[in-house]
C-alpha cells in the first residue's frame, strides 16, 4: 500500500503514477518468495488508511500488509497517527533497527522516520517511509530476513 496525496492525485485523473517504493516492495518480496495479495495506492487520510488497512487485513490470503509513506514530520504524514491506534501489539525492534541501519547510510536524519511494525489481528503490518532508499533497506536488510518468522509465529496464535 502506497499513501501518497499527489500520486493518488494523479490516478484520479487517469494518469499512471511513478510508484517507485511500492514497485520495490513488490519485486523484492516476489524475489523472495512470496505472493503479493494486491496493491494500493491511496492518499494521505487518516481515514483512507484505517480502511485500505482494515479492507486488506480481511483478505484470508494476506498475512502481512506493507505500508510505504506518510511516515515522516510533516503535517500530511499521518501513517503512523492512522495505524498505530488499531495495532494489538507493537514491534517497536523494527523501528529501532530501521533508524539504527538508516543512520549508517544517511547519518542523523534517520532520527525524523517513524517507520513502526506491529501485528492487527495475528497479521503483520509495517509501516515504511516514502523514500526508494528506505524502503529498500527496510525490505533487504529488516523485513525479508524475518518475514517467514513473522509469518509463522503469526499462525501459531
Amino acid at each position: 500500500m502506497t499513501c501518497s496525496t499527489s500520486k493518488f492525485r494523479q490516478q484520479l485523473k487517469n494518469q499512471e503514477p511513478d510508484d517507485e517504493s511500492g514497485d520495490i516492495i513488490a519485486r523484492l518480496a516476489t524475489k523472495a518468495g512470496h505472493r503479493i495479495a494486491g496493491r494500493k495506492l491511496i492518499a494521505d487520510s487518516k481515514s483512507m488508511i484505517r480502511k485500505a488497512v482494515r479492507f486488506a487485513l480481511a483478505n484470508q490470503r494476506v498475512d502481512v500488509v506493507i505500508v510505504t509513506g506518510g511516515t515522516g514530520l510533516s503535517q500530511t504524514d499521518v501513517t503512523f497517527e492512522s495505524i498505530s491506534p488499531m495495532l494489538d501489539r507493537q514491534v517497536p525492534g523494527f523501528g529501532e533497527i530501521f533508524r539504527r541501519v538508516s543512520y549508517d547510510e544517511i547519518g542523523s536524519a534517520a532520527m525524523m522516520s517513524r517507520a513502526f511494525a506491529g501485528m492487527i489481528r495475528e497479521k503483520g503490518i509495517f509501516c515504511l517511509p516514502g523514500s526508494p532508499n528506505g524502503v529498500k533497506t527496510a525490505m533487504e536488510k529488516i523485513i525479508l530476513p524475518e518475514l517467514g518468522h513473522i509469518i509463522g509465529l503469526a499462525r501459531m496464535a
